[in-house]
């Protein structure tokens, strides 16, 4: 017989088999990695039945958790343990609770009665009259009850007369009722929800929406095929009524940290009879349109500064993203981030005037990059694209500054090859090469950089064109300048205990570049026009950037300002000729100003202007303002103006008005045609297991086509969403 504290690795089976934590059973007792013992009133051995007895206030601890029972055997025969008495099971803080508990320790099979389950990584309760352990993470349950939310009184629950449920996979429920509290709001035969939280295969939440000038009735629904770590696919079943259906598929893929990609297609045989005539573009659709495009991101990393990245971006026709600018995976997965798999950095509506195809090879050295280019343009403006010329290739080789015999004197260099292809009009190659030659010194406070550079171009037409123009030709140009630079700075100790320093800095530029005229009367279309140049520029720039000291003693800085003025002095423009009838010389440019101010983290402000010193208006002004809280209110305000093209409003804000309760708002404002692009208002309520968003969208086209879409988006933590929209 043995009392008091003692090691028992055979309880340790016992006790983590319930919870599918180990392995093992009582002979390997050597690959248990940690201490388990054994507390209890009394400890006892029968050697005839081959038993272990531990009874009275049973605790056992083991690594990742503990075990509480009133008494606790193990038959050692049989394999057969039972808990008995408030039996309550911690490991790795995923709990079970019952009254008897019992199973088999080598098979992992056992049952739980009158017990209750708490899934930690997905924050499930489970009860149940019986609980079955089928397998190592695996249940069955009679009389089941599940929820995700806090409470002897769940908000809403899902119950059934038979569950089973897979850790970290997929829970089925037969003859199953959701109920809010203790009402029932509908009853389902079979029912599958999602105990994962890794990533699975299943469907997505389906997306709802309706407009009467576009599409129709709108359903999408998405099922999503986690095929390996490697790999995953999303399907996307799309229905319009006014169109038919679309049906769409994204891969990605993750072959190493240096290769990986994703690739998005669809297609639709569109049945919608549309006949107009928009920006130029006209269209007779009196039957079904064939209509696609495709996206692909991959990029492979072969070594150290040597990659290859393919951005592939198609569509079927012109009319393609004004047809679907309301929704589509473009828009939904547009993103400047350069993280992998969020590369869809156009805006997919029916503002894009073209899209680019690339393929580009890069290779680094310490002084050079090489980088090979094909590049495929559509020109969404125009219904034929013969006109528009293509890169197949361009090879650049760029040799960055470098000393050229001595320190003195600096080299920097670019040359490439280009071949311009279309199919109608003017094409051919093109070689150029550009060496700068630069003596940077110091005079006093006063960087100083005098340079000269020189272009030379050649290029062969491979078209048969007959227009005067010079077959194959040469180009040559000189340029020089000069630059002079400094910076003058001051820091302003201010002693407080996080903010410590602050430094102002004003780096003034003036800077002067020369290009004389030179012949081109003959040169082809597809090479550059290099306009004669004689102008100064200068620019002033001023910071503050405060020096922090945080509460763990690392020093933080924080750029609080940066305002930039710049503007260029024509000399080609102030000895113009003028008769008394034609306009005075204007040899001063427009004033550019750039300000950004981030006075606190919460808050940011950055404006954008060009002022016309000659007319004496501001011919640009974009302003944004950003704020956001601890609280989760946000508020981001844009203004844009631009002298008889565009003047707009965008304000987006997001305001909690209760730890529950938020309110969306967003308008975008044309006040050149004065009248709302997009007016949204929603309200978003939000508890512990479940929210819901009601909203409701105006927003109108270029074609003045309006469409007003109802949103309900209802989650419940756990089991998805469902959106209608």
């Amino acid at each position: 017989m043995l009392t008091g504290k003692k090691r028992w690795i055979t309880a340790l089976v016992l006790l983590t088999l319930v919870t599918g934590y180990a392995e093992l059973d009582a002979a390997q007792e050597d690959r248990f990695s940690g201490p388990v013992d054994i507390v209890a009133n009394h400890i006892s051995y029968d050697a005839d039945l081959d038993t272990y007895y531990a009874e009275g206030d049973v605790l056992i601890t083991f690594t990742g958790g503990f075990l509480k029972a009133d008494t606790v055997q193990l038959d050692r025969r049989t394999n057969m343990a039972l808990a008995e008495g408030r039996v309550y099971v911690d490991s790795d803080r995923d709990i079970l609770e019952g009254e008897r508990v019992d199973f088999d320790v080598v098979t992992k099979i056992g049952t739980v009665n009158g017990g209750k389950m708490f899934l930690a990584k997905n924050h499930f309760y489970i009860k149940g009259e019986r609980i079955e352990k089928t397998g190592e993470a695996s249940y069955r349950l009679e009389g089941a009850k599940v929820t995700s939310c806090d409470g002897e009184k769940p908000d809403w629950s899902v119950v059934g007369s038979e569950l089973e449920v897979t850790v970290d996979g997929y829970g089925v429920i037969k003859h199953g009722r959701f109920q809010i509290r203790d009402f029932p709001i509908f009853y389902t035969p079979y029912m599958v929800f999602p105990a994962k939280t890794t990533r699975q295969s299943g469907l997505l939440a389906p997306r709802f929406s309706y407009s009467k000038d576009r599409n129709g009735l709108d359903i999408e629904l998405p099922f999503y095929w986690a095929i390996n770590e490697q790999s995953d696919a999303t399907f996307y079943q799309r229905y319009m009524s006014e169109r038919g259906w679309k049906q769409g598929v994204e891969f990605r893929y993750y072959l190493s940290p240096n290769s990986f990609g994703t690739f998005y297609g669809d297609y639709i045989s569109d049945q919608k009879r549309v006949s107009e005539t928009v920006g130029g573009l006209s269209r007779d659709w009196q039957e079904n349109q064939s209509r696609w495009s495709y996206y692909l991101n991959h990029q492979t990393t072969f070594a150290s500064g040597f990659a290859i990245r393919s951005d592939l971006r198609r569509v079927s026709d012109p009319w393609y993203f004004r047809d679907f600018s309301s929704y589509n995976y473009y828009l939904d997965n547009y993103s400047l981030s350069e993280a992998p798999f969020r590369r869809v950095n156009f805006l997919a509506n029916e503002t894009l005037s073209s899209l680019d195809s690339t393929v580009r090879l890069t290779k680094d050295w310490p002084l050079y990059n090489l980088t090979a280019l094909v590049r495929y343009t559509d020109d969404l403006s125009s219904i034929k694209n013969d006109w528009t010329l293509q890169k197949y290739p361009e090879i650049t080789l760029t040799g960055f500054d470098q000393p050229l015999f001595s320190e003195l004197l600096r080299l920097n260099f670019t040359g490439y090859y280009t071949h311009w292809y279309r199919q109608e009009g003017q094409r051919g190659h093109i070689g150029e090469i550009r060496p700068v030659l630069s003596v940077p010194f110091t005079l006093g406070p006063l960087s100083v950089r005098p340079w000269a550079g020189f272009q030379g171009d050649v290029w062969e037409r491979t078209d048969s064109v007959e227009d005067g123009v010079d077959k194959r030709g040469s180009r040559s140009v000189f340029r020089s300048g000069t630059g002079l630079y400094t910076e003058i700075a001051k820091v302003y100790n201010i002693g407080g205990k996080t903010f410590e320093k602050l430094r102002h800095s004003i780096y003034p530029a003036l800077e002067y570049e020369y290009v004389p005229e030179v012949a081109q009367d003959r040169i082809p279309q597809f090479l550059s026009y290099i306009s004669a140049q004689n102008y100064i520029s200068y620019s002033f720039t001023q910071t503050l950037t405060s020096r922090m000291r945080e509460a763990d003693g690392a020093v933080s800085y924080q750029e609080l300002m940066r305002f930039k003025l710049a503007q260029v002095y024509n000399i080609i423009e102030s000895r113009r000729d003028t008769d008394t009838l034609g306009p005075s010389n204007r040899p001063f440019s427009a004033v550019y100003l750039e300000l950004d101010v981030k006075p606190f983290p919460f808050l940011t402000m950055a404006a954008r202007n060009v002022y016309d010193v000659n007319s004496g208006i501001w011919t640009q002004n974009n302003y944004d303002l950003r704020f956001t809280n601890s609280q989760g209110d946000s508020l981001t305000a844009g203004y844009r103006y631009t002298k008889n093209e565009l003047e707009e409003i965008n304000l987006w804000l997001r305001k909690s008005v209760t730890s529950s309760l938020s309110a969306l708002y967003i308008l975008k404002r044309n006040k050149l045609l004065n009248r709302n692009v997009e007016s949204t208002i929603g309200i978003n309520y939000r508890k512990q297991c479940w929210d819901i968003m009601l909203g409701v969208s105006d927003k109108v086209n270029d074609r003045e086509e309006r469409d007003r879409s109802f949103m309900v988006l209802v989650s419940l933590t756990g089991l998805g969403g469902l959106r209608l929209q």
